[in-house]
């Protein structure tokens, strides 16, 4: 049994929890001829939770297909994916800073949801754990919201913010996974990975 997995993922934050637990990883990440912004497209009328587990095993495939015609050595493939909804609304990536401060902007002053699925491919068989958090923002000023977008952070980030960077002056409670709401909840990863045959 090889003693590294691949990540299938661009977020560095998801290497640095990895690295965290002492699981060896290699990238493999989509090529050029590869549209993975695509398969997180949103579904007419598609719940939070429907949502975040489909484009796991989108993702999952496409990174196993990947390996395949790369002709990679085998190894298990773990791929996850985070979503925040609040209610039925999913809040994506912001397309823009505007996008941003308006997620930002819904979701100061409540508590939302932050859904983050986790899929491990090995030796043919593909499975999935979920972890689900809460977390409640204070209310944010609009210059404060402005500040924070100018930041830079919140690009690229589900519900336009990361919880250990600068968002976190305006995070009153969590409930659930601090490593989930980050993007890779470790104690599902690790059991996971168990289940696949590694030492973790």
């Amino acid at each position: 049994m090889p003693d590294f997995i691949y990540l299938a993922s661009q977020s560095p934050r998801r290497r640095q929890l990895l690295d965290q637990i002492g699981v060896r990883h290699e990238l493999l990440l989509p090529g050029d001829d590869e549209d993975a912004e695509s398969l997180e497209a949103v579904l007419p009328g598609e719940v939070p939770l429907a949502y975040v587990r489909r484009v796991t095993s989108l993702k999952l495939d496409a990174a196993v297909q990947r390996l395949r015609r790369r002709g990679l050595p085998e190894a298990p493939v773990l791929c996850s994916d985070t979503t925040v909804a609040l209610g039925r609304v999913i809040y994506g990536k912001p397309a823009d800073p505007q996008d941003a401060a308006r997620m930002l902007g819904e979701l100061a002053g409540t508590t939302h949801r932050v859904l983050t699925c986790v899929g491990v491919s090995a030796q043919g068989q593909a499975t999935q754990a979920l972890s689900a958090s809460r977390v409640r923002f204070a209310p944010m000023t609009t210059a404060q919201i402005q500040a924070y977008v100018a930041s830079g952070e919140p690009m690229g980030k589900a519900g336009a913010y990361a919880v250990q960077g600068r968002v976190a002056a305006f995070i009153a409670h969590i409930s659930g996974s601090y490593t989930g709401i980050m993007g890779l909840p470790l104690f599902e990863t690790a059991n996971l990975l168990r289940s696949a045959g590694l030492n973790t």
